[in-house]
Order: C-alpha cells, then sequence, then structure tokens
C-alpha cells in the first residue's frame, strides 16, 4: 500500500468509527481470524478453573483469618470480582470469556437463526471444559490450603429462598450481559459482570452461584464456599430457569429494530 492509500485508508477508517460502524481491514491486509477450537476450549477450561480456584481459595483463607461471617463474605466476594474482572479481560478475545454454561447455551440460543453466536459444535466443547475446569479448579484450592483434594460438601442449600436467589442471581446476570451485547457495550463486560457478581453475592440470598459448572465444581469442597451434592441439582435446574426468565427480559427491553444509541444509557 502506498503512501497515499495509507492515508485514503486511515481517513475512511477515522470517517467510519465517527458513524459508528466498524472498519474494514485494510486491502490485502489478513482478515481477522477466529482462534482454533482447541484454544477456545482451554480459554473455557483454564478461566472456569481459575474462577472457581478464585472462589473456595479466598473463601479457605477467609474462614483461617476470621470467624465473623460477614468479613468471611465481603473477602469472598471482594476477591472474585477482581479475578472475575481480570479473567473476562485476559480471556474474552480467545473465547468469549463464558465460564458458565447458561452462558454458552444462552449465546447459542440468539444465535441459532444465523447471528453471531457459538455454535453448536462448540456448545458441546464449552461445556464439558467448563465443568471440568470448575472441579479442577476446587481441587486446586483445597491443594493450596491443606485440604483433603476432594470431599464432597456438607453444605446444605437447598431451601426454597436459595433456589430463588438463584433463579433471580441467573436472570440478572443473562439480563446483563446480552443488554450489553445488544447495546453495543461489550467492551463494558469485564467490570459490569464482575460488578453484578460481586453485587450479587449480597443481595441474593443464595450468594449468587448463578452457574451449573460452578455449582459442580464447589461440591467437591467441603469449605466455606461449597455446596452440598444433594443441593446441586436444585441449583441448576433454578439456573436455567433464571436463564430463560433472562433472555425473555432481554427481548422485552431490548426490542429488535431499535439502535444502540435510542437505548437509555443511565
Amino acid at each position: 500500500m502506498s503512501a497515499t492509500e495509507a492515508t485514503e485508508h486511515d481517513r475512511a477508517e477515522e470517517s467510519a468509527i465517527a458513524a459508528g460502524t466498524e472498519p474494514q481491514p485494510a486491502p490485502g491486509a489478513t482478515p481477522p481470524q477466529s482462534p482454533p477450537l482447541l484454544a477456545k476450549a482451554a480459554a473455557e477450561l483454564v478461566g472456569t478453573a481459575a474462577l472457581v480456584a478464585v472462589v473456595v481459595g479466598s473463601g479457605i483463607q477467609a474462614t483461617e483469618l476470621t470467624k465473623d461471617v460477614g468479613l468471611q463474605l465481603l473477602a469472598n466476594s471482594t476477591a472474585t470480582v477482581f479475578g472475575l474482572g481480570v479473567l473476562i479481560a485476559l480471556l474474552g478475545p480467545v473465547s468469549g470469556a463464558h465460564f458458565n454454561p447458561v452462558v454458552t447455551l444462552a449465546e447459542w440460543w440468539t444465535a441459532r437463526r444465523g447471528g453471531a453466536g457459538v455454535t453448536p459444535r462448540e456448545v458441546a466443547v464449552y461445556i464439558p471444559a467448563q465443568i471440568a475446569g470448575a472441579i479442577a479448579g476446587a481441587v486446586l484450592a483445597d491443594a493450596m490450603f491443606g485440604e483433603p483434594l476432594a470431599k464432597w460438601s456438607t453444605h446444605d442449600r437447598s431451601a426454597g429462598h436459595l433456589l430463588l436467589g438463584e433463579v433471580v442471581a441467573t436472570a440478572g446476570l443473562i439480563l446483563l450481559i446480552f443488554g450489553l451485547a445488544r447495546t453495543d457495550r461489550l467492551r463494558f463486560a469485564p467490570v459490569a459482570v464482575a460488578s453484578y457478581i460481586g453485587a450479587a453475592y449480597w443481595f441474593t440470598s443464595s450468594t449468587s452461584f448463578a452457574n451449573p459448572a460452578v455449582t459442580i465444581g464447589r461440591a467437591f469442597t467441603d469449605t466455606f464456599a461449597g455446596i452440598a451434592p444433594g443441593s446441586v441439582a436444585g441449583f441448576i435446574g433454578m439456573q436455567l430457569i433464571g436463564a430463560v426468565v433472562g433472555l425473555a427480559l432481554v427481548a422485552l427491553i431490548f426490542m429488535p429494530g431499535r439502535t444502540a444509541e435510542e437505548q437509555p444509557t443511565g
């Protein structure tokens, strides 16, 4: 490309940005490619493992430092906010940083008519990777703190009000993620999603698991963040219901045909 052509391309790119459209690659440039499926699967496995290690590890650390349950939850939620934000920022460009089967399924559902999103093949790879990563993360956290590597949790979470909390937590998470996508503001996802999860630790009775893979992983640790195996199915069922509610809210609030500029920004 000559200097003149480069200048013209820069001007076109600036015009496209000013108009709110996506600039096209320069003539002759290699178009951006999607990462290989193996890389995406690795990102989902490692990201989910790291997330669960943060949740479980910070819970163990908190209980060793204080007997105050409020301070324990504060430490646990704060570590999760920072850890989740970093993981989304780091791995988002590779796999989308789902780390969550309901997010993966919701994205597949919204993209099933040809829109952007994960394919059925990616769904079939992402979800097992997320579950395996969650279990590995719980085992890793236990190992770092000298706990039994895999011990079923005895922390029963089967009460009805806790199940309602999971519906609310998951619905809010799906509404947030896909609302950001509908309004072209996914660049804020690392801060927004991490902040929501941190808040949901406190305003939901269940402390916001909102994630089937993380729920399964946390059954493998009999520590502060654990969940008894008998409570897992109920939590996952409520999370799936919450995902459906969240998608319904997205469809209602962010109706097709409205541009991002027309959506409220408050």
